[in-house]
């Protein structure tokens, strides 16, 4: 391979990622050369020498690690890879954490014999149950006073402090070193949780303790065992030198600090090294990313500094003026007319305005829907249904940026959870009836019409209840008939909620046919799995869960997309919560309290009910045809997908969360960069990097737009109180193309 490591640094959208791929290529062939010389020198074409020559080839294939800094940047240059290289070099791209947890399971034996771990297989565990495990173990230490000095509920405080771990295993500081961190870090400032550091130190110790005793790995006990067990051992070193000829990683400013300490033993080992570096693309600082750590690389690679972007963006004319507002608010400068504003008063206006200029442009043919792209720090539910809604009925698409709903918000998972509430026993406080109306209506239309239960017209049944849904005449069970037998045949009882027969309810004749005969088929069926639940035939809920799908929702009909990854989802969390609790049952002294079958589908159940699990209701890549859409997204979104449009519409620009930008910073993230670990975090600090992320915001996205910027901004936020974020001077310096005023 090459003799020198390559540091490449420069901004958004100016080739990093296409010179990576390039130096990819160089490095293959290199090696390919390398190979053909010794191989024509030294042999004779025989087939056995193909053999050897395409062995040697496969070991050379896998010995570049290439990494990328999320998961959808690790696809697409997986992706870029392939296509330049015609698919003759085989990647496997990993992000950090990937690479990490993949290190930790394969080489799980050294790790159980150098910390004596008990011989058995490790489970990952979801940050979902996670989460619920750690509640529990803590609970006893937890009481009211506990919570009411952290000044917080017990659910955000236990997410709080388990993310403490992962921040500290990112940093490379070992477990029993965070309560001296925090010590330091908090002396000479006001303990926003008002608890001892070392109280917390010792929570975190008793869970990864608890943890490593089952064979229960979280995200932050995997970074934790990779860098302060695996990669200090010589054994591992010594694997890592051979198995790796070249490191390849994309966007390290958006890495971990222990990434850092992996490259250095990498390059001190004689693999040869290509990064990019952007320093206006720093995403994942004050989540895990340690960018100025990662710099120091530099100084052991040649630096290759680019500049001009290929890209035409707006960068070069706005960057320097928007600044310059924003530190100097008193400057009497207006922007270029590519930058327009939409002022209204009212939010709700604001959208509606919004909606209205895209669509204008796009019907006039100024731009097409994939290349306007909406960008706000947040996105609210009532944001996007606006201009969802809005758009889609003048017919132009509009994709939801890793829009995750909670999986509860889904009509069809909810249907199947009532279904284990019925067949399963002590599961009744967890069915009403509202939830059986519900799910007799998605049963017995599996995926028609599943959308327009949530359509929100009110109705009123026979029995006076009011039903918030609708279905037009041919359902087979519309939401009022549902509803009436919901009022009639459903006996709610804590152990054993019953479905009567459809006579329970005296006018069932004017049910009608159709919603007669579906009923007495999902009756009949409900029947069958309680009786076969009886008498022990359903092997666990995960069963039940598939024959319901399988029965009801699937029946050969071609599902849609949002349906299937929900669906997905909830089988996929099934299993893993089936697979934990089989673990925990395995210790024999773990007090797990009356240890019933049904606890751990109620615990289920309510985990769900919680909304702490979501599904992407889109793939990453569309399947078939590619939509051409509006991009609806955070800026933490927009900018963890490196994309860039014509056009862009900054929404609530008013906001004074674009100086947070559009991502909560962890607690505790600060006092865990390497350059300052355990320095306490002033306000003076706090105030100089918001400051920081500002610029790096407009730099980055103003590089990801080529023709136009339209400032979005109404004086009042979605609960009334007026806007004055910091980029309320820029609203001040344009041109408003649209104003209530003139709308009016």
């Amino acid at each position: 391979m090459l003799s020198h490591s390559v540091w490449i640094v420069g901004p958004s959208r100016s080739g990093k990622t296409a010179l990576l791929v390039e130096q990819f290529v160089r490095w293959m062939q290199n090696e390919n050369n390398n190979y053909e010389s010794f191989y024509t020198k030294n042999f004779r074409p025989k087939n056995s020498d193909r053999i050897s020559k395409r062995l040697y080839l496969d070991q050379t294939e896998a010995a570049v690690l290439v990494l990328a800094a999320n998961d959808d940047n690790r696809r697409q240059l997986a992706d870029k890879i392939m296509t330049v290289t015609l698919g003759k070099y085989p990647v496997r791209c990993k992000t950090p954490l990937g690479f990490f947890q993949e290190e930790v399971i394969l080489f799980w034996p050294l790790l159980i014999q150098s910390l004596k771990l008990k011989a058995q297989f490790p489970v990952r565990l979801r940050p979902e149950t996670e989460q619920e495990l750690a509640t529990k173990l803590w609970r006893p230490q937890l009481d009211e006073e506990t919570l009411r000095r952290a000044g917080t509920n017990e659910y955000r405080f236990v997410r709080r402090i388990l993310d403490l771990l992962q921040l500290a295993a990112y940093s490379g500081t070992p477990t029993e070193d965070i309560g001296k961190i925090l010590t330091t870090a908090l002396a000479q400032q006001e303990n926003v949780i008002s608890l001892e550091p070392e109280f917390l130190a010792s929570l975190l110790l008793d869970w990864r303790n608890w943890c490593l005793e089952r064979g229960l790995l979280s995200y932050g006990i995997i970074t934790e065992l990779y860098s302060q067990y695996l990669l200090p051992d010589p054994h591992y070193q010594q694997q890592l030198a051979k198995r790796y000829q070249g490191v390849l990683a994309d966007d390290v400013q958006d890495y971990p600090a222990i990434a850092h300490r992996l490259f250095e033993l990498l390059l001190d080992g004689g693999t040869v090294g290509a990064f990019s570096y952007n320093p206006d693309g720093i995403v994942r600082l004050g989540l895990g990313a340690d960018p100025n750590h990662m710099q120091e690389l530099a100084e052991r690679c040649q630096v290759k500094t680019l500049t001009a972007s290929p890209f035409n963006s707006l960068a070069d004319i706005l960057a320097t003026p928007m600044v310059e507002l924003l530190t100097e608010p008193m400057t009497l400068l207006s922007l270029p007319e590519v930058v327009q504003s939409i002022q209204t008063t009212s939010r709700a206006q604001l959208l509606r305005q919004t909606a209205e200029v895209i669509a204008k442009a796009v019907k006039q043919g100024q731009v097409e829907p994939d290349q306007v792209a909406v960008i706000a720090p947040g996105l609210d539910a009532i944001a996007r249904y606006t201009l969802t809604e809005i758009l889609t009925k003048q017919g132009i698409p509009v994709e939801s940026l890793n829009d995750q709903r909670p999986l509860i918000a889904s009509p069809v998972i909810r249907a199947l959870l009532t279904v284990l509430a019925l067949v399963y026993p002590g599961l009744g406080r967890l069915v009403d009836r509202d939830a059986v109306a519900q799910m007799l209506v998605v049963l017995s239309r599996g995926d028609r019409g599943v959308g327009e239960w949530e359509s929100g017209r009110v109705e009123e049944g026979e029995s006076g209840r009011q039903k918030n849904f609708s279905f037009p005449p041919s359902s087979h069970i519309d939401p009022v008939r549902a509803g009436l037998i919901a009022d009639y045949c459903f006996q709610p009882h804590p152990e054993r909620p019953n479905l009567l027969p459809v006579t329970a309810f005296d006018r069932w004749d004017r049910l009608g046919y159709a919603a007669t005969t579906a009923y007495s088929e999902i009756l009949q069926w409900l029947e069958e799995q309680r009786s076969q639940q009886e008498l022990r035939l359903i092997p666990s809920p995960i069963s039940l869960l598939d024959r319901t799908i399988q029965r009801f929702l699937w029946d050969g009909s071609n599902l849609p997309y949002d349906q299937l990854a929900a669906l997905r989802e909830l089988l996929e969390t099934a299993q893993h919560y089936w697979e934990i609790d089989a673990r925990l049952r395995q210790i024999p002294h773990l007090d797990r309290g009356e240890d019933l079958p049904q606890n751990t589908i109620a615990e289920f159940i309510q985990l769900l009910q919680r909304g702490t699990i979501t599904a992407n209701p889109y793939p990453v890549h569309p399947i078939g045809l590619t939509t051409k859409s509006i991009s609806l997204a955070t800026i933490f979104q927009y900018r963890s997908s490196r994309r860039s449009h014509r056009w862009h519409f900054w929404l609530d620009v008013g906001s004074p969360l674009w100086a947070k930008g559009g991502a909560a910073t962890l607690f505790g993230a600060p006092f865990f960069l390497r350059e300052r670990l355990g320095e306490p975090w002033t306000p003076e600090d706090e105030q100089l990097a918001e400051e920081q992320r500002l610029r790096r915001i407009l730099a980055d996205l103003l590089a990801r737009v080529s023709e136009r910027v339209y400032l979005c901004h109404s004086d009042l936020a979605v609960n009334g109180q007026e806007q004055l974020g910091p980029l309320l001077p820029l609203v001040n310096a344009c041109v408003s193309v649209v104003s209530e005023s003139a709308v009016g």
